[in-house]
């Protein structure tokens, strides 16, 4: 039975190890908040508790890195820290990793790091800190590339969506919304879905990015949310034209993987989060 260890227990990392424990995995991951030990305990997630400041600070995580596979997932919060903290975080658990002989990793990165130029978006186009999107990201996937004694694939999800996460609802009633770019949405079902297929097909370094292959504009989604959820619509749209990018799932897709809702238009929300 082969061991992952799951740093970051939370929205996407929870339904993930049960997934994985589904799949006959034995899971083991960890979690910043004390409360919810418990729950994850009785799930057999065996959790600790961790959090990276950048440094580690917790109880009991050291075991977190015996494992075949580690699968990081820590969102950077760059819009409250500085770019160059998640990157600290990652030199962290690099190190660690290393020194604990961890033969495979998996990291979570976003379709941030393409630039927003009017362009569909590929795996293998050139970013560097002049045209990324998001510095700290790159920066933290060219930490974990350079010089790397495990097997590294990274992906690169977009706009994570579904179940109590609705679009719409965080632009109702608001004004000036931007509704005519195409979104890079991708539902949870299928986030946890891709990211067992990349671990049970052994799809070792390597890229892809995490997209559902149906892009239509923001004002499609955020009335149909409304529509359906019976919340109020945004007040008006926004007639600026900004730089928009297209992110393509073409790769994934290549490899034999078949998106659960491949249009946005189709998410399933719980109405009870309203």
């Amino acid at each position: 039975m082969h061991t992952i260890s799951i740093l970051g227990l939370g929205w996407l990392g929870e339904p993930l190890g049960e997934k994985l424990q589904q799949m006959g995995y034995q899971v083991k991951g960890s979690t910043t908040n004390e409360e919810k030990l418990e729950r994850l305990q009785k799930k057999e997630l065996n959790p600790s508790l961790l959090q990276f400041c950048p440094h580690p600070q917790g109880e009991r995580y050291q075991g977190l890195f015996e494992t075949d596979i580690l699968f990081v997932n820590l969102p950077p919060r760059t819009r409250r820290l500085p770019d160059t903290f998640h990157p600290e975080q990652i030199k962290f658990i690099k190190e660690m990793a290393t020194q604990a002989g961890v033969k495979k990793l998996i990291y979570v990165s976003a379709t941030s790091v393409y630039p927003d130029q009017n362009q569909t978006a590929f795996e293998n186009d050139h970013l560097d800190l002049e045209n990324t999107g998001n510095k700290a990201l790159l920066n933290a996937e060219n930490i974990l590339r350079s010089g790397k004694s495990f097997d590294l694939t990274i992906i690169r999800y977009g706009g994570l969506l579904g179940v109590d996460r609705i679009p719409g609802r965080y632009f109702s009633g608001k004004e000036d919304v931007q509704g005519d770019t195409p979104v890079n949405y991708i539902h949870r079902d299928d986030a946890v879905n891709l990211a067992a297929w990349i671990i049970s097909q052994a799809l070792w370094n390597e890229i892809f990015n995490g997209v559902a292959p149906e892009h239509p504009v923001r004002r499609e989604i955020y009335e149909k949310n409304a529509k359906d959820l019976g919340f109020a619509p945004p007040k008006n749209y926004s007639k600026e034209i900004i730089p928009y990018k297209v992110i393509s799932p073409e790769k994934i897709i290549k490899t034999g993987y078949e998106f659960k809702i491949p249009n946005p238009l189709d998410f399933w929300y719980e109405k009870k989060k309203q």
